[in-house]
């Protein structure tokens, strides 16, 4: 199997892609030590700070040692040379708010997952022209479920995976399946800034426990 088959079957079997960054290295890792436990084997860091780059670099370290099965992923990639920065100490996976020509360019010939944002059906032909696979609908708020729901006869070859905009319930999370994604970014909807602040890493697991568990009845 391809890496970027094992990624997007990493994704699409957990359903959900939960998303989040710390300035602080600590915090970083017990997020992601709480998301492990929760039963998450795929998740994305957002390079969006001057810690990401060492954060990420030691969550590397941590996955090695602790917990092999988990597959990380770098998000908010806007340029080529963060694609070849986090290239170089490991990511699995990289994730974009918008189609780089270039990074696709250097990434997929390596067989590595890259999920560029679009939200027109022109960004997403010039991603699947490139030989992306796997398309983030951003942003999800914006875009909604309607809009899922009207191109997806259109990509029949493609798996989409809205971030932005979806909620922790199940109201939330069925009405995107059933507009036929394949999988839901969650960010600050799950892993918030005031979990994140009081160091709640038991309900930051036992949130994510319950949305794998929607996510599990949905299937």
């Amino acid at each position: 199997m391809t890496k970027i088959q094992t990624v997007t079957n990493a994704i699409i079997n957990q359903g959900i892609l939960p998303l989040y960054y710390n300035t602080d290295e600590t915090v970083t890792i017990e997020i992601l030590r709480s998301l492990y436990k929760a039963g998450i084997r795929a998740v994305e860091y957002t390079s969006r700070g001057e810690a990401a780059l060492s954060n990420f670099t030691k969550m590397i370290e941590i996955r090695n040692t602790e917990m092999p099965e988990m597959l990380l992923g770098i998000g908010t990639i806007k340029n080529l040379q963060q694609a070849e920065s986090y290239y170089k100490i490991g990511a699995d996976f990289f994730i974009s708010p918008g189609f780089v020509a270039e990074v696709a360019e250097f990434l997929i010939p390596k067989d590595l997952l890259y999920s560029p944002g679009c939200m027109t059906p022109t960004e997403i032909i010039g991603a699947e022209n490139a030989g992306v696979t796997f398309i983030k609908l951003f942003p999800g708020n914006a875009l909604g479920t309607g809009f899922m729901s009207a191109i997806r006869d259109v990509f029949p070859n493609l798996k989409f995976m809205p971030t932005g905009g979806v909620d922790t319930t199940k109201e939330s999370i069925e009405s995107w399946f059933s507009a036929g994604v394949s999988a839901v970014g969650m960010g600050s909807k799950l892993i918030s800034k005031e979990l994140m602040a009081a160091k709640d890493y038991t309900t930051i697991e036992n949130e994510t426990k319950k949305v794998l568990d929607i996510i599990q009845a949905l299937k």
